[in-house]
């Protein structure tokens, strides 16, 4: 993974914490969730507070996520919600502490300058022990604290200060205005500062998880649909009139769900053509193949001409392996018809020639999904899935793995956004 981390591609754009009120600061919220304090001068945290540096001289990549519930996090900065969240047992993890920070904001802006945040997002179960467990999280509440207890002093501050507005005689009472007084040293003008936050619930809609080996919830008006293996405890045992079950290994019944339920973008040539949505995937897919092929090859010049060259050189190899002349083929039909017959691919190869629908809210979801049906595909995979990326690249030859991230930081972390308005149409 050195390699991976020194380009970026994971871990990459965290927050560097090195000032010693800042560490002071997070070992208190450590030391509160009953952890060891760290022992660092500096190391790096996401949006939630998670520090791989932490999680590594601790030895215990979840010590902010115990029991892959109720996600414990910590906030030393309203900076924070610029960050990634790079370990997480739930791909919703991140926007829901993107809400909880944005619909925050002021208080989140007076409660750092003093102290640190910190608390857990409690879900409705403890543990998870079967499909079940997951089904019944439909809200979470962020249960919020500070070190220093700014959150009840201002509190505290407050009833006073509604005390002495409705109380006539209340102001003469000396030991409670030093009380307010002593109060306000802490928390400063609490009319003009927020100090509590507003909103800390929030709605668990459709996600990811990494129970049972990778699991989808998608939530529509009258039926909720679980993806995953069948063998996650649980599946196809309860509420068949409420939940619907598909085994991620059925790609027809899979597509078809995402296709009746409107999440897929159907393969027409209006934003095909634009997109190289057909040449992106089939350049994956001579990439992959040139590996497989022979995994000592040197990349290093596998340019357009490169790999042209070698299509023509091993034609019986891409004819026999059969997702090239497929991607061709689409590409000639989409330019004759405008568009691409589903009903005659097969059922697996359907996820080569759609996106996620990009505004539908699911999108980036949907998208994780398609990416779990094409495999060789490595800059989607890396896009919209990363704990299936980096399982991947765990069993990458050395060769291949230098190729695959010189592909990513040229075609993605140069310029992000832009590649995923091209190729998949999102917007943010």
């Amino acid at each position: 993974m050195n390699l991976l981390r020194d380009s970026e591609l994971i871990y990459g754009r965290l927050l560097t914490v090195e000032e010693p009120h800042l560490i002071a600061r997070y070992n208190k919220a450590l030391t509160a969730f009953g952890l060891a304090p760290t022992k660092l001068d500096s190391f790096e945290i996401d949006r939630t507070g998670f520090s791989p540096q932490v999680a590594e001289e601790f030895g215990d990549f979840a010590y902010l996520d115990p029991n892959g519930v109720n996600r414990r996090f910590i906030v030393l900065t309203p900076s924070q919600i610029e960050l990634p969240v790079v370990h997480t047992a739930f791909s919703n993890t991140s926007q829901l502490m993107f809400e909880f920070l944005s619909r925050n904001r002021r208080a989140i802006d007076a409660l750092t300058i003093k102290d640190v945040i910190y608390g857990e997002i409690e879900d409705s179960v403890a543990r998870v022990d079967d499909i079940e467990d997951l089904l019944s999280i439909n809200q979470v509440e962020f249960k919020v604290l500070s070190a220093e207890d700014v959150l009840g002093k201002a509190a505290e501050l407050g009833r006073l200060a509604d005390r002495l507005k409705q109380e006539p005689e209340a102001w003469r009472d000396s030991a409670m205005l030093e009380k307010m007084v002593e109060l306000a040293k802490v928390c400063g003008d609490i009319r003009e500062n927020a100090l509590v936050p507003d909103q800390v619930i929030f709605r668990h809609n459709a996600f990811w998880t990494s129970h049972f080996g990778g699991l989808y919830v998608f939530v529509d008006p009258d039926m909720t649909t679980v993806i995953s293996d069948p063998s996650a405890p649980g599946f196809r045992r309860s509420r068949p009139w409420q939940v619907s079950y598909l085994s991620i290994h059925d790609a027809e019944r899979v597509f078809q769900f995402l296709l009746s339920t409107g999440r897929l973008d159907l393969p027409r040539a209006s934003w095909l053509e634009a997109s190289g949505y057909l040449e992106h995937r089939a350049d994956m897919t001579i990439r992959t193949l040139v590996c497989r092929n022979d995994p000592a090859v040197d990349l290093t010049m596998a340019d357009k001409v490169w790999l042209q060259t070698w299509i023509h050189g091993h034609a019986n190899l891409v004819n026999s392996d059969g997702v090239f002349p497929f991607l061709n083929a689409m590409k000639r039909e989409v330019g004759r018809t405008g568009r691409i017959n589903l009903d005659e691919i097969e059922p697996a190869r359907r996820f080569l020639v759609v996106r996620a629908k990009p505004e539908h809210p699911d999108a980036w979801l949907t998208n994780m999904l398609i990416a779990d049906f094409v495999p060789d595909d490595f800059i989607s995979r890396y896009v919209f899935n990363k704990q299936a990326f980096y399982a991947d690249y765990e069993t990458f030859e050395p060769n291949w793995r230098r190729h695959v991230v010189e592909m990513l930081k040229t075609a993605y972390l140069s310029d992000k956004a832009g590649l995923r308005r091209k190729l998949y149409g999102l917007t943010d």
